[in-house]
């Protein structure tokens, strides 16, 4: 079965076709994940992985993915000790971007970043336009009437984008894997699409003619225009549904391109910090990182896999970066900061640390960064 979408007059896209009941949530248990946007909890354990079968490794027990001193998963008990006692500041109903839709060129030479919403980005780079987790729809959610609802619309208009060269998929959450925009990209683009293991069978569901490039940590692509992309790890995991926990895998993008490197990561707890000194180390202080700095409360439940504003500036730091841009806040309502607490809170660390505010921008949909 392909799924379909439709254009909505703001530019975002509604679902039109029921999904696949295969591997996708109840409408009942639907309800808590779509509330969480993509925090759940463990699991039962199947047999059977239905997105990847390979060979064990380091991080891959032969069903499940995960990383190196990854703390347990959260259970059903954690979650409603979230839910019964957690304090949830109130989100308007719309938060309007101060920038209008952007209308990209159709090729930059240079190195220019819009950011369309939440964590979904246009990178324009070397005559390459590459997409980065495009969410278009108005739900981050598998279902129309449920789950997070955008805010504010895309930062740019579907119909208004440049030709696609490649879309980069950093994990399977529905607030970075957007089913039935990835199908229509495919139709109308053909673009190359780059996602770590096992996304590619979950991609498919929605087109079977999509062809995916999928690759483990440390594996590359080349994107063309003497772009490579190097899948990196991060703290965090996957999941689509209720018993699919770490089933396909996850990965930041290292971006070697001939203005420069560029990190962009989905989501991630900063953990010790390693994998920034990893890829300081690796490749060279970055030319630009975009970086996530929402939904983190509270951060006894969120501190392993999503960074606050203060975690985001310690990685920026790490990393010796030139310029950082701040994502995923202020279009889905995930957890329980308010809807500026993420700019408040980054606006601190920066003073706290010394670094100029003009060196770490939290982007609003719509808002460009040329470098």
């Amino acid at each position: 079965m392909r799924l379909r979408a439709a254009l909505d007059r703001d530019g975002s896209v509604s679902h039109l076709d029921s999904m696949k009941k295969r591997g996708l949530l109840t409408v009942a248990s639907a309800a808590t994940v779509m509330t969480l946007g993509g925090v759940g909890y463990a699991a039962r354990r199947r047999g059977k992985n239905p997105y990847y079968q390979g060979p064990k490794s380091d991080h891959f027990d032969g069903l499940r993915f995960h990383a190196p001193d990854q703390p347990p998963d959260k259970d059903l008990s954690d979650l409603a000790r979230w839910r019964m006692k957690g304090t949830r500041e109130a989100w308007p109903h719309s938060f309007p971007s101060p920038f209008p839709p952007d209308k990209p060129p159709q090729r930059v030479e240079g190195f220019r970043v819009v950011l369309i919403g939440h964590a979904s980005y246009l990178f324009q780079i070397a005559g390459r336009n590459i997409l980065v987790d495009p969410v278009f729809s108005r739900r981050a959610s598998p279902v129309r009437f449920a789950g997070p609802k955008r805010v504010n619309p895309p930062g740019i208009v579907y119909g208004d984008l440049p030709p696609i060269d490649a879309v980069l998929i950093t994990h399977n959450h529905f607030d970075h894997l957007d089913g039935p925009v990835m199908a229509r990209l495919w139709q109308d683009h053909q673009p190359l699409i780059v996602a770590p293991l096992g996304n590619d069978a979950i991609l498919r569901s929605y087109d079977d003619t999509m062809h995916v490039e999928t690759r483990d940590w440390g594996g590359t692509v080349d994107l063309g225009g003497g772009i490579t992309a190097h899948l990196t790890p991060a703290h965090h995991w996957s999941a689509r549904g209720l018993n699919d926990r770490r089933m396909a895998l996850w990965c930041a993008f290292l971006l070697t391109t001939p203005r420069g490197v560029h990190y962009h990561v989905g989501d991630t707890g900063l953990g010790d910090g390693a994998i920034f000194r990893e890829i300081r180390a690796r490749f060279g202080p970055p030319r630009l990182a975009t970086l996530p700095i929402g939904a983190y409360e509270p951060r006894w439940f969120m501190q392993p896999q999503h960074m606050n504003p203060a975690d985001a500036v310690e990685a920026f730091s790490l990393l010796g970066a030139d310029q950082a841009l701040g994502h995923h806040w202020g279009t889905f309502r995930l957890t329980d900061e308010g809807i500026e607490r993420p700019v408040e809170a980054l606006a601190e660390a920066l003073t706290a640390t010394g670094l100029p505010a003009a060196r770490f921008l939290a982007l609003r949909p719509g808002q460009v960064w040329e470098g």
